[in-house]
């Protein structure tokens, strides 16, 4: 039996998982929050220090955790940029997570190139203010005296993987990562310097692209560091998604992604074009609203016991909520693009103005705005048999009763667990082997649409009338 580690460094935590390399049993886990400061107003800083990384790494495989293990995988939030200079020092903090500060840099990168489409055919997605490509601009723009001392570009698993190496010349990333830059293709599978210079206003090394079974490098101890990837992607190998399968995610925004062959280029920007793990493509759809509609809702109606009453109250409605249909387009939206539009409670009747059916009307406008995310990909020629559930409101009664019905296909909501880090894991076992490993699936829930599925047509026709009455033409 070999033995394997999947560490996840995620913006508040590092998750330590040790593996049995051929089934994917975890025997040990290790767990410590990062030592970060909290940001100004609370909330998480825009800017760290990557030794606060190294320093939770350290301390959650403290105790002997790592003892027999023969190889590591790294997985790691996406879109943290890590400055560096010509001697390997960090320029200045990390750049983290959505970057507020860089929404003014995204859209001037925009007009620099020309267009949306002109991005979008260029390297799959549109600049927003979360990626890599436009906190260089933010830089460029901001900081121009640290902007001209960058001599090399790297991402947190980037860098994690580095310093496991005990920082040698040669640096390197995957494809998954680099998908997620701005500046790297998915579709012709290269770096595109000329946009870190359009953003930058200067070249950068970048690092060294492998393929999803390669190893980084062996420690001087003889630990194998496979190549690490972002968090997207070690948790979709973590559960073990495949062709014909949609992740959708439920937080506060939600996103839509499947595993396709080949990348899609979209030139209304909709859909963001990513790689996975193991040499197939992600591609995402995002929608700005998901569980805030929800949490919304329920203080609208007043519920102390927030999304578990909420859902309780929905399952005494029936589905179509006597004709009640919310467009939870409360932050704006993503998909369909209508920034600037608010939320729609509409088909008010006197029987349908009880708590039930707006409870209901919430659930089910969140699920049809997903469904709609799912139905871009289905348009493009992604195959969707399944869909994994994730996030707590997966959880909920209201939530595994509506979606099967409305997504139109079999949902698996999977046990909770660290499926970043075991995807890492996953990761590591792959390049100690060379062989991709078959680990059994996550354990979970399954629910089939069964007999409801015409009712669940007849529901998403009922959103469907309502979505063109008010915003005519959205998906055209």
């Amino acid at each position: 039996m070999g033995i394997v580690a999947g560490l996840d460094s995620s913006p508040d935590f590092t998750r330590i998982v040790v593996c049995d390399s051929d089934t994917g049993a975890v025997l040990r886990q290790g767990y410590a929050a990062h030592p970060l400061e909290t940001a100004e107003g609370g909330g998480r800083p825009a800017d760290v220090d990557p030794q606060a990384w190294l320093l939770s790494l350290g301390e959650a495989a403290g105790g002997g955790l790592l003892e027999g293990v023969q190889a590591i995988g790294v997985s790691a939030q996406q879109n943290a940029l890590v400055p560096m200079d010509n001697q390997g020092n960090t320029v200045r903090p990390a750049m983290v997570g959505g970057d507020k500060r860089a929404q003014a840099a995204a859209a001037d990168l925009i007009d620099r190139l020309g267009s949306r489409e002109a991005w979008a055919e260029a390297v799959g997605s549109v600049p927003q203010s979360a990626q890599p490509v436009t906190k260089l601009r933010w830089l460029a723009r901001t900081e121009p005296e640290n902007a001209r001392r960058v001599a090399l570009l790297m991402q947190a698993h980037d860098w994690l993987v580095w310093q496991l190496l005990g920082r040698p010349s040669r640096r390197t990333t995957d494809r998954g990562g680099a998908s997620g830059t701005g500046y790297w293709s998915a579709a012709s599978g290269s770096w595109r310097p000329d946009l870190v210079e359009l953003a930058l206003g200067q070249q950068a090394m970048l690092p060294e692209v492998l393929g999803p079974g390669d190893a980084a490098g062996t420690t001087p101890e003889g630990l194998i560091i496979s190549a690490g990837t972002g968090e997207t992607m070690a948790a979709a190998f973590g559960l073990g998604v495949q062709t014909g399968d949609a992740v959708v995610s439920l937080g506060a925004s939600g996103s839509v992604m499947a595993v396709h062959h080949e990348a899609l280029v979209d030139s209304s920007g909709a859909i963001t074009s990513l790689a996975d793990a193991t040499g197939m493509h992600l591609p995402v759809v995002h929608t700005l609203n998901a569980v805030r509609a929800l949490r919304g809702t329920a203080e609208m109606l007043g519920l102390d016991g927030g999304l578990e009453e909420l859902s309780e109250l929905a399952m005494k409605s029936t589905p179509g909520s006597h004709g009640l249909v919310l467009l939870p387009y409360l932050e704006g939206e993503k998909t369909p693009n209508l920034p600037h539009t608010a939320g729609t409670l509409s088909g008010l009747r006197r029987e349908s103005m009880r708590p039930e059916h707006l409870a209901r009307a919430a659930f089910e406008g969140m699920l049809c705005a997903l469904a709609d995310a799912m139905d871009v990909l289905r348009g493009r020629g992604v195959e969707i048999r399944r869909v994994f559930l994730l996030g707590a409101a997966a959880e909920l009664h209201a939530v595994q009763a509506a979606a099967p019905m409305l997504f139109g296909t079999q949902v698996v909501v999977p046990q909770p667990a660290d499926y970043a880090a075991i995807g890492a894991a996953r990761q590591a076992a792959w390049a100690l082997s060379g062989q991709l490993p078959l680990w059994q699936g996550a354990a979970a829930q399954v629910f089939e649409p069964g007999e409801e599925l015409p009712v669940g047509q007849a529901v998403r026709q009922q959103y469907r009338a309502v979505r063109e009455q008010i915003h005519p033409g959205a998906f055209a």
